[in-house]
């Protein structure tokens, strides 16, 4: 496999971004509801985009960490599912972080029927992610 050198503090800036994207999250969006979601055309895609924005980098900084440890994946499922389980989560907590990927497609691809789901499961799921965020932070500031 050939060396694999990601840009030095290249993932800190991405766990910044994350970080910021779901301070957005938190500050503007999270106590919507279905209905405010359905009304909102406007709301729908600006939820949906910052949810896909932090998913996506989400799985971009676990592959990244996935690289350095020379593991090789196939999928963007299997990528959140290994890197929690580097991290010591529970089978169910990688199970769970893994799910976000599909939910990060149905955002990407815009699967009508499916995107308040993925933002529920987001919600849901989004005290993992901060705890994944954290162990990878904790390991770049060893790193350094």
């Amino acid at each position: 496999m050939p060396e694999f050198k990601y840009a030095k503090g290249r993932i800190v800036e991405s766990l910044q971004f994350i970080s910021t994207e779901m301070k957005e999250f938190d500050e503007d969006y999270a106590s919507k509801t279905w209905e405010d979601y359905r009304k909102d055309k406007k709301i729908q895609k600006l939820i949906d985009r910052t949810v896909e924005n932090i998913l996506t980098a989400l799985i971009e900084v676990s592959g990244t960490v996935l690289v350095r440890e020379g593991i090789s994946i196939e999928n963007y499922i299997q990528v959140l599912k290994e890197c929690a389980k580097i991290f010591g989560f529970s089978e169910r907590e990688q199970e769970d972080l893994s799910k976000l990927a599909l939910q990060r497609n149905r955002l990407a691809h815009r699967y009508l029927n499916f995107r308040w789901q993925a933002i529920e499961m987001f919600v849901k799921t989004r005290p993992l992610i901060s705890r994944l965020l954290t162990k990878i932070l904790e390991r770049e500031s060893k790193e350094r």
